[in-house]
């Protein structure tokens, strides 16, 4: 036997312990019964940490609310489109959230300025192979998108805030639009 030190994994060139996460911070915990190669995966641990984020969001109690309230209904098809997605995370979330409850034709449609976090959410929602679930990611004005969306509207549209000019092109984009009660709360004693 050797005494030799198991080697630890390594992500874009630089080492992680074992039970840290990307950051240095916290532990990463592995799924259940998974294989000694799993526990190294960091792309899955990092899924689970996603899905925590999302569902740890102000809004996603209204989500889960307003796909099962559509699932009652009988509806098998759905579109989601979520404006200031970020690197998509609460939207990956919510169309894999769907898939679970039985829709079968899903459309996910992610909106943000930053080019370098729709590069991250186009990344993550490549990892995604399911069928049912057509992801796409843009970078674009939130105004212009919006506008848009109103010729074919949504069935939910996730946003952060209402405020700023914008709540009238959300209305017209979306049957049901669910905002960040936070930032709306925030804003508000801000001003």
């Amino acid at each position: 036997m050797s005494s030799e030190p198991t080697p630890e994994p390594r992500a874009r060139g630089r080492v992680i312990p074992l039970g840290q996460n990307k950051a240095g911070h916290g532990r990463v915990t592995p799924a259940r019964g998974a294989t000694a190669e799993a526990k190294t995966d960091m792309p899955a641990t990092m899924t689970r940490a996603c899905a925590r984020r999302a569902t740890r969001d102000p809004r996603w109690p209204h989500i889960a609310a307003a796909l099962a309230d559509l699932r009652e209904r009988h509806r098998h098809a759905i579109r989601i489109v979520d404006a200031d997605c970020a690197c998509g995370t609460l939207l990956i979330e919510t169309v894999r959230y769907a898939r679970a409850l039985g829709f079968t034709a899903i459309e996910g449609q992610g909106v943000d300025d930053a080019p370098a976090l729709i590069g991250r959410a186009r990344a993550a929602a490549a990892r995604l192979h399911d069928p049912a679930i057509g992801l796409d990611f843009e970078v674009g004005g939130l105004a212009q998108v919006l506008a848009r969306e109103a010729d074919f509207p949504a069935d939910i549209v996730l946003c952060h805030d209402q405020d700023g000019g914008i709540a009238r092109l959300l209305a017209a984009a979306g049957t049901l639009v669910i905002a960040d009660p936070v930032a709306t709360l925030v804003r508000r004693q801000a001003a």
